[in-house]
């Protein structure tokens, strides 16, 4: 990767739908040629793939939580990551360093939509303990995509 890839890169970073020709004009290529340096960037791994950036709170998930997770002594860690990576509310979920197991980044549309989403992981003694911190603004965020669609 050189210095135009990288801008390649964020010009779509910016705007995916953003035309060749433009990103081209930026970069000092032609259309094909940034056409092809998109080509090889998808087929090496470094573009994973062309997104949106949704309004959470227009598709029903203005509510942005932060939960550390504690697990059960007894819970199996790959189920609790199956059932974080199948669920709607759920991000981000990183396994972390420290007092915690993990750190998961909820968008969901109320406080009592919080409540149930840690409740449903309680339920299935996955996890023991947690503390959640509610968002209530932000600075800087990145792009957010829904995973499915909400009931």
């Amino acid at each position: 990767m050189d210095d135009i890839d990288r801008k390649i890169v964020a010009c779509l970073g910016q705007d995916s739908r953003r035309a060749l020709a433009d990103i081209g004009g930026e970069v000092g290529l032609s259309t094909s040629a940034v056409n092809e340096r998109i080509r090889r960037l998808t087929s090496g791994g470094v573009l994973r793939r062309f997104t949106v950036d949704a309004d959470p709170e227009a598709l029903g998930a203005g509510v942005l939580a932060f939960v550390f997770v504690g697990l059960a002594p007894d819970a199996e860690e790959a189920v609790f990551r199956a059932v974080a990576a199948d669920h709607p509310d759920i991000v981000e979920c990183h396994h972390v360093t420290g007092a915690w197991n993990y750190l998961v980044k909820v968008r969901v549309g109320s406080l009592a939509g919080v409540e149930a989403f840690l409740d449903a992981f309680k339920q299935r003694r996955l996890i023991a303990r947690s503390e959640t911190m509610i968002a209530l603004s932000t600075v800087v965020d990145a792009p957010f995509v829904p995973r499915r669609p909400r009931p």
